[in-house]
């Protein structure tokens, strides 16, 4: 260890002496009442010291005010360099800055907001290739791909028999946008997986309720089928009563609402009526004498019971 090194470690004599001097710049700077007890010192360099003193003021719990205090060379007076608020070691800090690109997370979006997309992100990549060049199945020759021209050239205002170079077929992002492929960038093999990645740990088979499920979702009839590569393991729910209900499941995914699990009885019908039309039923305007449980003609027992 050199000499140097060993005299920049040891504090300066009247700069760590210098505390009042430090207390005052550091109550200059500080508001009223917030600046606590002198909490030590270090040495910064030669002839340059750094005193601390405890914050008071609330939400800085753990911060010090640090006043470094210097001397120029052969000089017996001190004076104050800077007087700055700094974090102790059991300060309470602000968390660590993340971009917002870092920070946004599924369902964050609202109405209005605008999402952009990098121009090399890795869920995408370009929905043709080769904005000039004819792709290697292309019908263009050699010897004309060199003289094409992108379709929407001027025409010249002579005859097609008098133009010397041959009608263009039409540039890759013409012929594109002809087929009807307008988006500039599609689904990468790394944006595919990370999707099915989700889709699958949302509503896949090792969620609880497909573990539960009577059966899977590639025997639902509520599944509706999805295109493309994705179609093979993906499909998406169209049972108003499950809890997938227009998402994109997992086809070993699966729930109570199932299609063929539970087949609802049908409620029991009553018999119909049996009518017998080869007999009459006499129903008579009045009813006989003799219907009723006390005898038309009035005895003495039956006058005791006050029948009228």
């Amino acid at each position: 260890m050199s000499a140097a090194t060993t005299r920049s470690r040891t504090p300066d004599r009247l700069c760590a002496e210098a505390v009042d001097l430090a207390r005052a710049a550091a109550e200059e700077a500080a508001a009223p009442g917030v600046l606590g007890e002198h909490e030590g010192l270090v040495s910064e360099g030669d002839r340059v010291v750094t005193h601390f003193f405890g914050c008071r003021e609330l939400g800085y719990r753990g911060w010090r005010w640090a006043v470094t205090v210097a001397r120029a060379s052969r000089a017996k007076i001190v004076t104050v360099d800077e007087v700055v608020l700094l974090p102790g070691p059991d300060a309470v800090l602000a968390p660590e800055w993340v971009p917002w690109s870092e920070r946004l997370r599924p369902g964050d979006l609202g109405p209005g907001d605008l999402l952009p997309t990098e121009a090399d992100d890795l869920r995408l990549e370009p929905g043709y290739t080769g904005a000039e060049e004819p792709p290697p199945n292309s019908a263009r020759t050699e010897d004309l791909a060199d003289r094409a021209e992108d379709e929407d050239a001027a025409v010249i205002g002579s005859s097609p028999a008098e133009q010397t170079v041959t009608p263009s077929r039409g540039s890759i992002a013409a012929v594109a946008e002809e087929l009807g492929m307008r988006r500039a960038r599609v689904l990468s093999r790394y944006g595919l997986h990370a999707a099915a990645d989700r889709w699958e740990e949302a509503f896949g088979p090792k969620t609880p309720m497909a573990q539960a499920a009577p059966a899977s979702c590639m025997s639902c009839g509520f599944l509706a089928p999805i295109g493309g590569s994705l179609g093979q393991a993906f499909g998406v729910c169209a049972n108003e009563f499950s809890p997938a209900d227009g998402r994109v499941v997992s086809l070993a995914y699966g729930c109570g609402g199932h299609s063929e699990a539970a087949v609802m009885p049908k409620p029991p019908q009553p018999a119909p009526p049996v009518i017998d039309e080869t007999r009459v039923d006499p129903f008579p305007l009045r009813p006989s004498p003799d219907s009723g449980s006390v005898p038309a003609s009035e005895d003495a027992s039956s006058a005791d019971l006050g029948h009228s």
